[in-house]
């Protein structure tokens, strides 16, 4: 019998730092307990830095003691197994690993004969990298992750037997697909290579490096059983249910809600409402209210006005609990419930407050109808919107910490005979087929020149612009010419449509059918959580098909984010992202930390959790690569963490040395050396450059680290760990900033901007690029002044700076690339409304190029302090940017003129994809971003673009912010230098 304990992280954390401090474990040694074949239990001090193959021989020396050691084989038939961090039993077969690496549970290791099950070998390490045992998957019993899995599996034995019969050409090309600059011409590697690539192979343990030349073009049911008209109904006696109503019987346990509940007087009720997206199919149904101590039952009837054939395949059905409150006695409860945090209902003198809400889909992954009894944990946690006071876009997951959990009990009536299921598509065919024949009008409807002109209009505006009842009416009618001459207009055509009618919902899947394919850009916008419907979603992805591989990482991003909107785990975009990224190595580097960057969220840890286990099974050899990342960063967690406490009690001089003390030993040298750096692949991170390495000052203590790369002879390379933030807005706002700069440079205009890499890895934890060669502003003015106070105000500052590392013909080229660097973040920064731009947070390289990093605030979210606005310019243009544009000439009035021009090229080029930017921060929403949290808060992209006005008014606007930005610029540089004289004073 075995027992699986699990340890908190923050203990796993604790027991390295102890193993890493001297002054508790001077000699680096640690109890560790064997147990042997034969019985025999031996307790030994083992070195924490040894490896598994010295720890056997020491080992096997000591056994040699002890009885029966006779009765066993050769020291080589065995190997040691434990029960690793995720509690599943592990084999260690691989003998060089260190004591400090592995990490078992306990101290404890069993000494067992050499197992040949390599499958439940493969089991235990993807439950290592993807941070979740599989034995949790196969505990929730749930036949859609069995099934799920079962056809993963499947599906990635079939890849990797794929890849089998590859040439050596080919598989390298498939595991390390070559990467060119966006910025390089076309023709440029004609130029330069005549016509070839130049690859360069490095093998380890292998000094030498082998290159060579290649070409660059690498590269049972029927329809009659939903079609009854019967209304769908919630009642309470079983005895009179038909096979389309339903019985629904609630109980909940609200004592943990409110803390000490004794003190509150109050009842419970229940709504009820069903959704397609956010499309309320019918009016919303509440219960009456019932009192109760702990439990609150109640069964009685609840009518939905809809009829059970009409119901859409993606229906949801929402739940939220509510207490009525008469009156709050005591200041305690009132503390306890926090109103001000809940949406509240105030009718007839009570109070309702939200407790808790959940959701289901009324037809299972197999299509079923669903039945019988259901117990559905809810969820606290409340978005500041809530439609109809219910949460349609929350997950269809239940509470997994179901101990303080409301409970509602649901049971869904049962046929006896045979379950119902929602109708085949060859059947939703047949009946549009069949109205088209009864009703041809509805089919083929054309509009005058008059209606078109008024269907154009409508169909060009933004993705946030409402349609009203007249004109959605309007574009259903006229369907066949959206599809003909406006298929751009799908999206709106789909919001038009009544999800409630099943004849409505035939006519549009055989339209869908001869809908023209839509460019991927624009198809995105139909993975929205508006558009739930399967089959527009797989028309969607079939849409997604035609990206390069290039394209596709510009919005993984989204497309992992959308995965939360897909309420089965089989659906044909988590196929799509596992095929494409388990046919490029890059994609499956990035899909794998997106998903384990957020595989520790309760709603969705299931479907993330098999999405990895999926591609980690069709890409074993990519398995190794991604472990020592994880490997690293779990090092770098727990160095951070040291640090944090080092700082309490040690001066900077002193944490820095213990630092670098740390760096030094043999398990941190060898988990942070030769291994891909996660932020991109095609960089290899060879060797810690130690003595380079610190932390920074703010509060998170964040891990600066260098490294020599010796393999190619390139410069360093710098990376910054941080453990404490949520890294995802700036994953954002830089993945933003890249579009940009792929739109721009798509029109012809390269502003020669600087989207560095940034990856969240964990839960507020990641990865962000030092850009080499570049200072900040505040520190360009701080080395150029005496006093602190003037430095923010010398307008000689950083042009003298360029000039200290360019002279002649270089120092116009890095006037240029400010220049134009310059213009493309004044247009980033006022477009996606990037707040606290202080001085410390605008960067320029010795080369020219400026560039903002740290983007904490956007969407208009600048920061204020007692009420008043500390940033008062639509973006930052201060005299002394000015001042280098114009070569230090205060007449050269040419280049200013040429620098507004361009910031007026980019900002229309930028308008006329306004929808893009708007359909990518939509899809971000689930995200769980705090400036990010409606659809209200991507309405500042749609006024920062002027999108309802003309492209004359538009530049009119941007062209008074510009001006603006220049006259309100001394109120920047008097915010610089308060930041000046603060950095300063702590320096």
């Amino acid at each position: 019998m075995c027992f699986y304990f699990m340890m908190p992280p923050a203990m796993a954390d604790v027991l390295d730092i102890w193993a890493v401090d001297s002054q508790i474990a001077s000699d680096g040694s640690i109890p560790v307990d064997f147990l042997l074949p034969t019985g025999i239990y031996i307790q030994l001090e083992v070195p924490r830095e040894a490896t598994i193959s010295c720890i056997k021989q020491m080992l096997w020396k000591q056994v040699t003691n002890y009885p029966m050691f006779n009765l066993l084989m050769e020291i080589d038939s065995y190997m040691f197994a434990c029960v690793n961090q995720t509690a599943v039993y592990e084999e260690l077969e691989d003998e060089t690993r260190r004591l400090c690496d592995v990490r078992p549970f306990l101290p404890v290791l069993k000494l067992v004969t050499r197992s040949c099950d390599p499958g439940e070998k493969l089991d235990s390490k993807i439950g290592v990298l993807i941070g979740r045992g599989l034995h949790e998957f196969d505990a929730l019993k749930d036949p859609e992750v069995n099934e799920f899995r079962i056809k993963m599996r499947r599906f990635s034995e079939e890849k990797i037997q794929s890849l089998v019969g590859l040439s050596w050409m080919d598989w390298l090309k498939h595991t390390y697909p070559p990467e060119l600059e966006p910025s390089i011409p076309e023709n440029l590697e004609d130029k330069l290579y005549g016509g070839k690539l130049i690859v360069a192979v490095h093998f380890e343990n292998c000094q030498d490096v082998f290159s060579f030349q290649v070409s660059p073009n690498m590269n049972p049911i029927k329809i009659n059983e939903l079609a009854i008209q019967k209304r769908l109904t919630i009642h309470g006696k079983e005895d009179e249910v038909s096979p389309y109503d339903y019985v629904l019987q609630v109980s909940g346990r609200v004592e943990y809600v409110f803390g000490d509940h004794s003190l509150i007087q109050f009842q419970v009720h229940v709504r009820a409402g069903l959704f397609h997206g956010t499309e309320l199919l019918c009016k919303t149904v509440v219960s009456s209210e019932i009192s109760g101590k702990n439990d609150h039952i109640w069964n009685e009837p609840l009518e939905f006005d809809i009829n059970t054939c009409d119901l859409p395949r993606m229906t949801r059905l929402c739940f939220a609990v509510y207490a009525v409150l008469d009156k709050v006695k005591t200041k305690k409860s009132t503390k306890t419930m926090n109103p001000s945090k809940y949406q509240t209902i105030r009718k007839s003198g009570k109070v309702h407050y939200p407790v808790a809400w959940v959701n289901t889909m009324v037809f299972d992954f197999k299509g079923q109808l669903r039945s019988g009894d259901i117990i559905l944990h809810s969820w606290s946690s409340f978005p500041d919107e809530l439609e109809e006071m219910l949460n349609p876009m929350g997950t269809v997951q239940t509470n997994p910490y179901t101990e303080n959990a409301t409970a509602l009990h649901i049971k869904f009536p049962e046929n006896k005979k045979q379950p119902y299921y929602y109708p085949p598509f060859d059947k939703i065919i047949e009946k549009a087929a069949e109205i088209a024949s009864s009703d041809s009008a509805n089919v083929s409807s054309r509009g005058g020149k008059k209606f078109l002109a008024v269907l154009k209009e409508i169909l060009d505006r933004d993705p946030l612009s409402q349609l009203c009842e007249n004109e959605m009416d309007l574009i259903w009618t006229l369907r066949q010419d959206c599809r003909e001459n406006f298929p751009h207009a799908l999206p709106k055509l789909l919001l038009s449509i009544k999800w409630n009618k099943l004849e409505d919902v035939a006519q549009l899947q055989a339209l869908l059918q001869i809908w023209p394919k839509l460019p991927p850009r624009e198809a995105l916008e139909l993975l929205d959580f508006n558009y739930p419907d399967q089959y527009v979603r797989e028309y969607a992805v079939g849409c997604l098909q035609q990206m390069s591989d290039e394209e596709l990482s510009q919005y993984l991003l989204q497309l992992v984010q959308v995965l939360k909107y897909e309420p089965f785990l089989d659906c044909a975009l988590s196929r799509f992202l596992l095929e494409r990224a388990l046919a490029n190595r890059r994609i499956g580097q990035f899909l794998f930390w997106h998903l384990r960057s957020e595989v520790h969220i309760p709603a969705v840890s299931v479907q993330f959790g098999v999405i990895l286990e999926a591609y980690c099974r069709g890409s074993v050899g990519h398995m190794k690569a991604l472990s020592k990342q994880v490997e690293a960063l779990n090092k770098l967690k727990t160095l951070n963490s040291l640090i944090k406490l080092n700082a309490m009690k040690l001066n900077r001089a002193k944490g820095k040395e213990a630092m670098h003390t740390c760096l030094k030993q043999n398990a941190y040298r060898e988990a942070l050396s030769d291994l891909q750096s996660p932020l991109n692949p095609c960089v290899i991170l060879s060797e810690l450059y130690v003595e380079k390495c610190k932390y920074m000052d703010s509060k998170m203590k964040p891990l600066w680290l260098v490294y020599n790369n010796k393999v190619f002879g390139e410069d360093s390379v710098g990376v910054i760990f941080k453990n404490g933030d949520d890294l995802r807005q700036d994953m954002l706002t830089l993945q933003m900033l890249r579009l940009m700069d792929l739109l721009w440079k798509e029109a012809g205009l390269d502003l020669r901007m600087l989207p560095y890499g940034c990856l969240a890895t964990g839960d507020r934890s990641g990865l962000i690029e030092v850009v080499s060669t570049s200072e900040t502003i505040a520190d360009i003015q701080l080395n150029s002044s005496n006093v602190a106070a003037a430095a923010a105000f010398n307008k000689d500052a950083l042009l003298n700076w360029l000039k200290e590392y360019n002279s002649g013909d270089d120092l116009d080229r890095a006037i240029e690339e400010f220049t134009l660097s310059c213009a493309g973040y004044c247009v980033a920064s006022y477009v996606l409304g990037i707040g606290d731009r202080h001085s410390d947070n605008i960067m320029v390289k010795k080369t020219g190029q400026l560039f903002h990093i740290d983007f904490g605030h956007i969407l208009g979210n600048f920061k204020s302090k007692f009420g008043i606005k500390r940033e008062r310019v639509p973006f930052i243009l201060t005299y002394d940017f000015i001042h280098v544009i114009q070569q230090g000439k205060t007449g050269n009035t040419e280049k200013f003129g040429r620098f507004r021009q361009c910031c007026e090229d980019a900002y229309l080029i930028l308008r006329r994809h306004g929808n893009l930017f708007i359909t990518l921060f939509a899809l971000m929403l689930t995200a769980g971003l705090p400036e990010l949290t409606s659809v209200k808060d991507i309405q500042y992209l749609k006024d920062s673009l002027a999108l309802g006005k003309t492209e004359e008014e538009a530049l009119k606007q941007f062209k008074q912010k510009f001006d603006e930005a220049l006259r309100e610029s001394w109120t920047t540089k008097v915010n610089w230098m308060a930041h000046t004289v603060r950095k300063d004073y702590r320096s």
